[in-house]
């Protein structure tokens, strides 16, 4: 009997080493490469795993290195997709022409940007444009660390700040719409690419204060508290969710994120059924897993541009800050 068992034990690892050695071996009639932002991938990883299913001899990677990351990769032509919750920057667009690489920006979602505290804080009811910009602001650092200093009716506590780290389009975003300029920022804030990592800082820290995705904040939404923000002092104060952020009521922290695609790549027949299938599933599936679709219409607009290889960028000569997304693409068709 012992040995039945031994055999049948044997017989069953042997079984699985070839499941798993047939699995690393297959041959796949293509493969796509993607990378990029950490706030995009959700989103991309969900349409990919329904891809996944619909073409299982497509094999389809999605990777995370934060928007800046992403690019690096893209404009080496290492990647075909590369994810990003920022348009792609003038030095980048150089340094595709200097490479060679053609691409093609597609939004896909809406992210409303979560200013957030620990549920702990009971005196932040709401905060201001301007008192954001005080708090993050280049000039701050060193000199702004107190609640305060922020707003005079708040307590003499210290003030512990958390935000995206230097690489990811969220700081790039987030500094440009608070401090008018895109990477200033004070530097004595404790720094993430990993939005899970901001999200446990903030929910621990009774002083802390932080910003994100707002998909991260609906994930830990009993760890957090939502702090509605005002674009002008005399402006009601805002929360962002999905009619707020899809119909552009919370500003100026509600910006749209993107795939930006190889031209080369895309003449693969497979490449455009992948673009296809996103752009038919993104609204559905980004309802699914938290985030704020586009208006259908965009998306129908964005496969038009897609499909006809309208190469460049809709934000060299406009900011995205505010941007009118239906406007934008109907004027660049």
């Amino acid at each position: 009997m012992r040995y039945k068992s031994n055999m049948l034990i044997k017989n069953v690892i042997y079984y699985f080493a070839i499941l798993i050695l047939s699995s690393c071996f297959k041959e796949y009639k293509g493969k796509i490469k993607i990378d990029g932002s950490s706030s995009v991938y959700p989103l991309t990883e969900a349409v990919a795993e329904e891809f996944r299913e619909k073409a299982s001899d497509i094999k389809v990677m999605v990777g995370v290195s934060g928007t800046g990351g992403g690019f690096k990769k893209f404009l080496r032509g290492e990647i075909d997709i590369s994810n990003a919750s920022r348009p792609i920057s003038k030095s980048e667009i150089e340094q595709a022409q200097k490479n060679g690489i053609r691409f093609i920006e597609i939004p896909v979602s809406y992210d409303g940007m979560a200013i957030v505290v620990s549920p702990k804080n009971s005196f932040v009811d709401y905060i201001t444009v301007a008192e954001l910009k005080k708090m993050w602001s280049p000039e701050s650092q060193g000199k702004i660390t107190k609640w305060n200093q922020v707003r005079a009716t708040w307590p003499d506590l210290p003030l512990n700040l958390y935000g995206a780290g230097t690489s990811s389009g969220t700081y790039d975003y987030f500094t440009l719409a608070i401090n008018g300029k895109a990477k200033a920022s004070r530097g004595d804030y404790t720094a993430s690419e990993d939005d899970n990592v901001l999200v446990q800082g903030v929910a621990s820290d009774p002083n802390g204060l932080g910003y994100f995705g707002l998909v991260y904040y609906e994930e830990n939404k009993n760890k957090l508290k939502l702090v509605p923000v005002k674009a002008t002092d005399d402006a009601e104060a805002i929360f962002p969710n999905d009619s707020t952020v899809q119909f552009g009521i919370y500003q100026p922290l509600t910006r749209p994120e993107f795939i930006y695609v190889n031209i080369e790549s895309a003449k693969k027949p497979y490449m455009h059924e992948f673009i296809k299938f996103y752009l038919e599933n993104a609204e559905v599936l980004a309802k699914e897993i938290g985030y704020t679709p586009l208006p259908p219409q965009v998306y129908k607009l964005s496969y038009s541009r897609f499909r006809n290889e309208k190469a460049g960028s809709l934000f060299e000569k406009r900011s995205v800050v505010g941007v009118n997304l239906t406007e934008a693409l109907t004027e660049n068709q």
